[in-house]
Order: C-alpha cells, then structure tokens, then sequence
C-alpha cells in the first residue's frame, strides 16, 4: 500500500496505461512541459516525448475534434480540460462526434476516449471556473459519466476508462486533488458503472458522489455520536446511474437523501428521484430530500459561495428532520 495524493493516483494510472499501451496518449492545455494545471501529467513528456504527452493551443472545440478523429482511427486519447468548463467550446464535439458516432455509424466506428479534468465549486475561483457540469453531459446519448471521490477510486476509475471502448467522462473535483490516502501497489481496476457502498446503516440512504462524499462523512460523525444509523452510498457512476444499489439499500431503510453539488433544476439528484419514484416508490415511507447547490452563478465572494453549497450542518439537520 501507498499513501499518495488524489493527483498522483491520476498520475500513475495515466503513466501504467501509456507504458502498457502505445496508443493512450494525452492531449490538452499545459499537459506537457507545465505538467497539467494539477499536476496530474507532471514530467510524463520526458517518458514518452512531446508527441504522446502533446500541449494544444486554447482552442477546446478543435483539439476535441481531433481527438474523437484519434479515436475513430484506433489511438485511445485522454484529453484534459484544464477546467471543465472550458470544455463547453466543445460541446458539439462531445455530443455530436464522440457519444454519437458509434451509433451513426452503424457500430463502424468505436470512440476510446476519456475526457478528464477539474470541475466544481473551488475557493473563489469566480463563476466561470466553478461550474457544476454533470447535467450538462448527462442527458448526451452515448457517453458514460463518472466522478471520483478518493485517490483509490481515481485511479481505478481512471485505468477502466483509458480501456473502455465508449467515451468516458471522468469528473475530479478541484479541491480534492490534494486528498491524500493509501492505494494498493498492485494494479486495480473500478467499474464505470457502480456505486459504493461507503457505510452500511439502517436509517436512511443518502447517496452522493465526488466532493459532497466527505460533507456527508463529516455529517455522518456527527449523527453516529445522538444515535442515529445512516447508509451512505457513493454513486460514482452518473451515466449509468447505479439505481440497483440505491434500490437494496432502500429495501432496508425506506428513506432517501440525495446531497450533490449539482444544481437542484435538472440536477443528477433529479434524475435520481424521478428513477426511484418510477420503479421503487413503494419501497418509500417517505418523500425523497434532495440537497443542491443553489441555481445561482457561483459568487466570488467567499462567505456567499460557501452558502451556495450543501454544508454538513445542513445535512444533519435534514437527517434529523427526516427521521423525527
């Protein structure tokens, strides 16, 4: 076991892969020489030269494009966007090349790319760069959508996406890259397609994903000390969406909580509820809460962006609510 920081789990499963396989490279702003923004792609340029670890110009929708043209041709691009957001410039690129070649073309064409990089609400990063993207890429046919939480995760997460054959969205949140936890040092892998069962308990199910994990953890400490028993789940996985493990776990508590930093207005909670109460309703005693981000452009201001968030308090008085 190694104890590594969140960015360096990303590192090893980038640089395993590139040695493992020719046609994994990684292109994106400041990759190269700079070492990505986080660091994540530090000094790969010395091992596999300028070409496989390949610095682009700003031009989002152009270097997306040539990535889904790599893929379709049989090399196994990783870009990084050196913020999410920025990756809107290439959003025709994502929803119209890459999630749907594979079906346009009759299956001719498999797209083997993972795009990954930053997202989420920083500390006074400003609007523009603290963007809460999972609902934007949700509703794109043909994508699979994941976000890790923990440097163990990330990496596994990250190993399965680079071999995937569909393209894979891999959200990291910006202020998790200096999480820092032990990974085992033989290779591992993590499904892109299921939850985790972080904590078992008989409660409530809250489920969350990515930043919003560690304020549910810390909420949950909190509740374990006045007695109460919470299940906590870890989604992972946001296309698909793991609805089996969500379902198990409301045979046994009949209560639901979705706490995400997504917006509330046709958030990944959203999809959620309306999945459960689709096909799990009865197994509900009652309404779904679902905690959100405010709809709002995320304020400069640091006390403001704060209140923009779900904040532990929050989620222990809502449990509280729930079960009083």
């Amino acid at each position: 076991m190694n104890k590594v920081f969140l960015f360096d789990a990303l590192r090893e499963a980038t640089d395993e892969e590139m040695d493992r396989d020719k046609s994994v490279f990684v292109l994106g702003e400041d990759v190269g020489h700079y070492g990505g923004s986080y660091k994540v792609t530090k000094d790969l340029h010395v091992k596999y030269g300028d070409l496989r670890i390949l610095d682009t110009p700003i031009a989002e929708n152009s270097f997306m494009g040539m990535a889904v043209g790599t893929a379709m041709t049989g090399l196994r691009p990783i870009v990084e966007g050196m913020n999410m957001s920025f990756l809107l410039l290439a959003f025709n690129q994502i929803s119209n090349n890459a999630g749907m070649l594979p079906y346009t073309s009759g299956g001719n064409f498999q797209i083997p790319l993972v795009i990954r990089g930053p997202g989420g609400v920083g500390k006074q990063l400003g609007a523009e760069h603290s963007q809460r993207l999972e609902a934007y890429f949700q509703a794109i046919p043909g994508l699979k959508i994941v976000a890790c939480s923990t440097p163990y995760n990330a990496k596994g997460l990250l190993k399965s996406a680079i071999r995937d054959n569909n393209p894979v969205i891999l959200f990291e949140h910006v202020l998790l890259y200096n999480l820092k936890d032990y990974i085992p040092s033989e290779e591992y892998f993590i499904p892109l397609d299921k939850a985790e069962l972080v904590r078992d308990g008989n409660d409530v199910t809250i489920v969350t994903y990515s930043r919003m994990r560690h304020h549910v953890m810390q909420a949950v400490d909190i509740l374990i000390e006045e007695g109460y028993n919470p299940e906590v789940i870890d989604l992972i996985s946001l296309k698909p969406i793991d609805i089996d493990s969500i379902s198990q776990s409301l045979k046994k508590t009949h209560k639901l909580m979705v706490v995400e930093e997504c917006m509330k207005t046709g958030g990944i909670a959203a999809e959620i509820i309306a999945q459960v109460n689709d096909n799990y309703f009865d197994l509900l005693d009652s309404p779904v809460v679902r905690l959100s981000s405010q709809d709002i452009p995320t304020p400069y201001n640091g006390l403001l962006e704060k209140a923009t968030v779900i904040q532990p308090q929050q989620i222990v008085e809502a449990v509280k609510s729930m079960l009083a």
